[in-house]
């Protein structure tokens, strides 16, 4: 069972994060300040904690530090409206997994909560990536999901729909809605550029496409599309 606890003050957002994840299947237990927390944490159960900085009781920050001092082996995601890079930090090298500001995207907040998932269940990083076909979005092996530009979506599609096998630059020119004939080959080297230093500027990881010689690119990795 993929059970998640949210620590959030706040009513209204708590049951609205709360509902939306029960309908991502999620087994979802709420928590209202630090005290409570602890009253319904159980690490035994629970896999993924969504937690607020700023609580009645307490900070959540000293929570986090007190969680990974126990070795607890839990998912934790910050949801917190102290947008500064300072904070997000801090978070992080507490021990927080991701760090998200108010208000959040609840599809990209599911995307990284299920990322979480895979990397827990696994006991480390899966090495299959996932191409999201309903957001068009990259989902690396344990990072958040990346936000792809139309264009770049179509190219990466394109090329993960080869399963390994080199796909030709026509196929992918083609695939753009452009004349081979008439189309500058050069963009299509500039966009997989761009391409190559989104996905390593936003996880750390080299994106697995090469080029196939003479012919045009294809994967070197498995990936998931759904």
């Amino acid at each position: 069972m993929r059970d998640l606890i949210i620590l959030e003050d706040e009513p209204i957002l708590r049951a609205e994060l709360a509902t939306y994840l029960r309908a991502q299947g999620y087994v979802v237990h709420e928590a209202a300040s630090v005290a409570n927390f602890r009253a319904v944490f159980d690490p035994a159960r629970h896999m993924l904690a969504l937690l607020d900085l700023g609580l009645p009781d307490g900070d959540g920050m000293a929570l986090i530090g007190e969680l990974r001092q126990k070795g607890e082996k839990l998912g934790i995601v910050v949801l917190t409206a102290r947008n500064t890079g300072r904070s997000k930090i801090e978070g992080l090298l507490t021990g927080a997994d991701h760090f998200f500001h108010k208000p959040v995207d609840l599809e990209e907040l599911t995307a990284t909560l299920d990322a979480l998932v895979r990397r827990l269940e696994t006991g480390g990083v899966s090495p299959r990536w996932m191409l999201d076909t309903l957001q068009c979005q990259l989902l690396p092996p344990g990072k958040p999901p990346i936000r792809l530009t139309a264009q770049g979506y179509i190219v990466l599609k394109t090329i993960v729909a080869g399963k390994g096998r080199p796909v030709s630059r026509r196929q992918i020119v083609e695939a753009l809605g452009q004349n081979y004939l008439q189309y500058d080959l050069r963009r299509l080297d500039t966009q997989m550029h761009e391409l190559r230093k989104l996905v390593e500027e936003a996880s750390g990881l080299e994106l697995p496409v090469r080029a196939a010689r003479g012919v045009g690119y294809q994967t070197t990795a498995e990936f998931d599309i759904k």
